[in-house]
Formats: structure tokens, C-alpha cells, sequence
């Protein structure tokens, strides 16, 4: 079915491989419209409460500005992950050569992490700033179509510009956890009310900032899950070998040791599959989707694609 799929019709593939859904690009832009409404009302909740909050801001500023042109290296070294050469790993190159080309992409570098977890995650501001990452383990668990799959999700994640995208999305929420964490030790800058009853104002409102946003920045890091599933999907033409990577990868976590997951939760946002030491009670708490929703988005898409073809 790929081969088929991607010989229908090479130029069209190239240029719309990424896109599609328009009922997933609604709720994005639903998402980050209630994101703007939320930024708005916090910025109206900074001015009536006379909070000079330029200091908060520049800091703000200046560590948005660290994790959208140094993200990259901070995960690369949290992670372990070490770039090879096309001579150290010539099959992983050799899928990343061929889907960059079907993808009209710039090469990523590429990297392995030494770890038995397997899972993949993409990392860079800019599709021509990018690294792919895959672990030993994912080498060793997935064949050959499962793991261009995977590599083609992370490829559309480069597309889409998700750690662009998700980085600013957090501006205002950096602001308002800045204000949570440091704010009550001795106020967030100058005040113009003497009373400290602006602050408290400006307080309550980096609150609901904070927890509005930490819903809503989850919803849109979700909806661009499947975007990516949807381009890998495409990119490939093969649903089926992404869903059964993303079933032999979370089947294979439950045998991880819980100290290993532990150690890389804090990617678990990068992951392709999060290394969860437990299951989430709600998908609304979630970065990703839980499998069983992305495997039946695959499967419509799968029956989408046969009837198209």
C-alpha cells in the first residue's frame, strides 16, 4: 500500500504530505484563539493592578528566548543523546535520506541515546535547526517500515514547527509561573498601590493564567500529536506501520524499570510515546494522546486513504 500510495503521485505528496485535517486545524486554532483571549485578560490584569511588571517581562523575555534558540543542545544533553555519522549508522541515514527527500526537508542532524527505553523525539526551532533523536531500544524493537514511520513523525513534527510553535504559545504562561514562584517574596517590581491590593490582584490573576494555560498549552501540544501522526501517515502511506510502532512502543514501556522512566520524564513532552511511570487518570492532564485515541485516528485515516486510493 505505501509504495502505491507515494507512486500515485510523487509532486502532490510533496507539497501536501503535511497537511489536511481541517476539523484537527479547527480545534488548533480554537486552542490557541482561547490561549490569546487568556494572554489578553492577564495583560488587562497587569495594567489595573498598577504592577510594574517590566523586570518580569524581561526576564520572561530572555527565557523564552534561551528555550526557543538553545532547547536543542538543553535536550540533547539531558537526554544523552549523541549525533552519528552516516558511517556510524548508514540504515538510520539512509530512511532519514529517503523521507527528507519525499518530504522536501532539510537533512536533521542525527542522534541516538545508549538507552533500552525505545522512543524517539525531534528537537530544533526551524526545520533547517533540527535533530531527530532515537534511542537503542527503539532500533532494536521496531522493523524497518514501523521505524520510518516513527522517524516520519518526528519529521512532521520539524514540518509543523511544533517546539516553535509550543514555546511561544508558553510565553505568557513562563510570565505568570515566574509571578507564582518569586512573586510573594518580597512582590513581582514597583507597585504603585501602597496597599499591596494591585498585587494581590496581579497574583490571582498569574494564577488562573497559569492554570488556564496549563489545560489549554496540553490541548494544542495533543492536537499537534496527530498532526504529526497524520503527516507520518501520508508521508509514509502507511497508517499501519505507525500504528503498530506506537502499539510495540508503549507495550514494551510497561517492561521498563520505573527508575529509568523516571529519569526521562522530563522529555516526556519530546517523547513520541511518554515514558509515564503510571498511567494518567485523564488525557486532559496528558501532553499526548492517550495510544488507544491515536491508533483509532489512524485506523479512520487508514480507511480515508483506501477509499481516496
Amino acid at each position: 500500500m505505501g509504495r502505491l500510495w507515494k507512486e500515485r503521485d510523487a509532486t502532490t505528496m510533496k507539497q501536501k504530505w503535511y497537511g489536511g485535517d481541517m476539523g484537527l486545524q479547527a480545534r488548533m486554532f480554537v486552542t490557541l484563539g482561547l490561549l490569546s483571549l487568556v494572554y489578553l485578560a492577564f495583560m488587562a490584569a497587569m495594567f489595573a493592578a498598577g504592577i510594574d511588571s517590566f523586570l518580569i517581562l524581561i526576564f520572561a523575555v530572555v527565557m523564552l528566548a534561551v528555550q526557543y534558540f538553545f532547547s536543542d543542545k538543553l535536550v540533547m544533553a539531558s537526554s544523552g543523546a549523541q549525533e552519528v555519522s552516516p558511517q556510524q549508522a548508514p540504515e538510520l541515514h539512509a530512511i532519514v535520506d529517503r523521507l527528507v527527500q519525499a518530504a522536501d526537508l532539510p537533512k536533521p542532524k542525527v542522534a541516538v541515546v545508549r538507552s533500552a527505553m525505545p522512543n524517539a523525539f525531534a528537537t530544533g526551532r526551524s526545520p533547517s535547526h533540527a535533530t531527530v533523536v532515537v534511542t537503542e531500544g527503539l532500533l532494536r524493537t521496531l522493523n524497518g517500515p514501523e521505524l520510518e514511520a516513527v522517524l516520519a513523525h518526528e519529521l512532521a513534527h520539524i514540518k509543523n514547527r511544533d517546539v516553535a510553535v509550543i514555546t511561544i504559545a508558553s510565553f505568557f504562561a513562563t510570565v505568570a509561573q515566574f509571578v507564582l514562584r518569586f512573586g510573594a517574596y518580597g512582590g513581582a517590581g514597583r507597585r504603585r498601590n501602597n496597599d499591596g491590593g494591585g498585587f494581590i490582584l496581579f497574583f490571582g490573576a498569574s494564577i488562573l493564567t497559569w492554570v488556564i494555560s496549563f489545560f489549554l498549552i496540553r490541548a494544542l501540544s495533543r492536537y499537534r500529536e496527530y498532526a504529526a501522526d497524520r503527516g507520518a501517515a501520508l508521508l509514509t502511506g502507511s497508517p499501519a506501520a505507525l500504528m503498530s510502532a506506537l502499539t510495540k512502543i508503549s507495550g514494551t514501556m510497561t517492561r521498563v524499570p520505573q527508575k529509568d522512566l523516571r529519569e526521562v520524564e522530563g522529555l516526556n513532552a519530546f517523547f513520541i510515546i511518554p515514558a509515564e511511570t503510571k498511567e494518567m487518570l485523564f488525557e486532559l492532564f496528558s501532553t499526548h494522546p492517550t495510544v488507544e485515541n491515536r491508533l483509532a485516528y489512524l485506523d479512520a485515516l487508514s480507511r480515508e486513504m483506501e477509499a481516496y486510493r
